[in-house]
């Protein structure tokens, strides 16, 4: 399928070292983006774009941490970009009272604030040049409902989807588009352990359609809210979960 407004476009991938990330960036440089993939380590994300480039793509590597707003700034500097993808993202799993000062702080710093010092960064880039774009969070199910033993990646999930809706609305008068994904449980190379486990197995049979979702679950839902066929949506969120939110308490 061919997504409408996708090719040439300059896109920005953060958390692009692994899993989602990754996927996303391989995904959007497929569709004929000029894809920047930014994270900590740079070496993985410098393979990764080594591959992409193998694959007849474009894809350059940025060494960026999302949660020192010093560092977003210096390494975004003069660049501009259409589509960003606020990926990044870390989590524990530990009950409340378990979860200490530097923990909170580190899934605060990058889940939430990270992804306002990158949209803010890159909102004013694409509002001086004056042909807008379009954000997308990647949030989760659990902004929306709550689980155990995930108090602060809830809160901070939670705080980028009303995080979104407030960007969306002050910002399209700039013709920037801001938007959430909320995937629910995803297979990838950081969990397949877990999910073989008795607990991970319990999980997915709690999932209405008794299975984990693949990155390429998330491939449709994220090409719509960043290609032109999504132009009219702004300040929303898209759920991607296999009916696990509508399952029963």
């Amino acid at each position: 399928m061919s997504w409408p407004g996708l090719s040439g476009k300059a896109a920005l991938v953060t958390g692009a070292s692994s899993g989602l990330g990754a996927h996303f960036a391989r995904l959007l440089a497929g569709h004929g983006c000029q894809v920047t993939a930014a994270a900590r380590r740079l070496d993985r994300v410098c393979d990764l774009c080594d591959t992409i480039r193998t694959d007849g793509n474009k894809a350059d590597a940025l060494e960026m941490d999302v949660s020192d707003s010093t560092s977003v700034s210096a390494t975004l500097k003069g660049r501009t970009f259409d589509i960003v993808i606020n990926n990044a993202g870390t989590t524990l799993s530990a009950s409340a009272l378990d979860h200490g000062t530097e923990d909170i702080d580190r899934i605060i710093d990058t889940n939430l604030k990270g992804a306002f010092h990158v949209a803010r960064v890159t909102a004013a880039a694409m509002a001086a040049r004056g042909d807008g774009g379009t954000i997308v969070n990647v949030a989760s199910i659990l902004g929306k409902r709550v689980a155990g033993h995930v108090a602060a990646y809830a809160a901070s999930k939670g705080g980028l989807l009303q995080l979104s809706r407030a960007l969306a609305l002050e910002w399209a008068r700039h013709n920037i588009r801001v938007n959430a994904l909320c995937p629910g449980y995803i297979e990838t190379e950081l969990n397949q352990d877990f999910f073989a486990s008795d607990a991970g197995r319990a999980l997915i049979r709690r999932v209405p359609q008794r299975r984990l979702g693949q990155p390429s679950d998330l491939d449709g839902p994220l090409l719509l809210l960043v290609s032109d066929l999504g132009r009219f949506m702004t300040g929303t969120e898209i759920v991607a979960d296999g009916g696990h939110l509508v399952s029963s308490l």
